[in-house]
């Protein structure tokens, strides 16, 4: 896919766009890094291995659910590791006492997954025409998680929702997207400041959608997005309810 444009852009791919490990395969960074303008960004989602000497040689012990942050000078500038990870899905809960018996994760593989830190804002460099932004990613489900989608003492300018929703059939990802959409889930975030961020969002078999102002068609069914820097519009500064009366179920 050629993505080389001569305005500074955004490009967002899904989670798990890319089966390569990018910090570990550099001829498929650079491939990557190729597609992009001289001032663009690339968000993709991807897997950051784990490796380690065992007794059966080196071999692929755990992995993150990662979203990278790309440059156009073939370099790994951030990368957020999903934190709620699915049971039987991402990892198998109690391995040592469940794959004795013969269970196993459903989807195959086994190493598990490891949950990341948490919210945290990911600072994505300024450029020829393109200022510095700090942005907020929620893989796949972890964006329904109220309270729990920004880091509050690190605010982010905008939030970005990757994911594989090839899963749910044709009714799951209307009603994923309506759960990513700020408008609803930023109103319940225990931060002191602002009520609303806009989001971007891309899915494989999903909606990919933009904030109103840009240029990116929303709700429209596609595997990557584009959102211009200079359309990226700010986060709107109000109280929100959970200021006033706090939010009980996220402490």
């Amino acid at each position: 896919m050629g993505i080389v444009a001569a305005r500074p852009r955004l490009v967002f791919w899904p989670e798990a766009a890319l089966e390569a490990w990018l910090d570990v395969e550099p001829e498929w960074l650079s491939r990557v890094a190729m597609l992009l303008g001289p001032r663009d960004l690339l968000m993709t989602g991807g897997v950051k291995p784990y490796i380690e000497d065992t007794p059966r040689g080196r071999m692929l012990t755990a992995a993150a659910n990662s979203t990278w942050v790309v440059t156009p000078g073939i370099r790994l500038a951030a990368r957020y590791d999903k934190a709620h990870l699915v049971p039987y899905g991402e990892y198998l809960p109690m391995r040592s006492l469940l794959e004795p018996i013969g269970l196993s994760r459903l989807v195959p593989g086994d190493a598990d997954f490891l949950p990341g830190p948490g919210p945290r804002s990911l600072f994505l460099p300024a450029g020829d025409g393109r200022p510095p932004l700090k942005m907020g990613v929620q893989i796949c489900y972890e964006i329904i998680f109220s309270g729990h989608v920004v880091d509050a003492h690190d605010r982010p300018d905008f939030l970005f929702n990757p994911s594989n929703d090839a899963w749910f059939g044709s009714w799951g990802p209307p009603q994923h997207l309506a759960q990513a959409r700020t408008e609803g889930r930023v109103l319940f975030t225990q931060d002191p400041d602002f009520l609303r961020l806009h989001a971007a969002r891309a899915a494989h078999a999903g909606i990919v959608y933009a904030p109103q102002g840009t240029s990116m068609v929303a709700d429209a069914y596609a595997g990557d997005a584009v959102l211009p820097f200079w359309q990226c519009p700010a986060a709107r500064h109000r109280a929100t309810a959970a200021r006033a009366f706090g939010n009980p179920a996220c402490p």
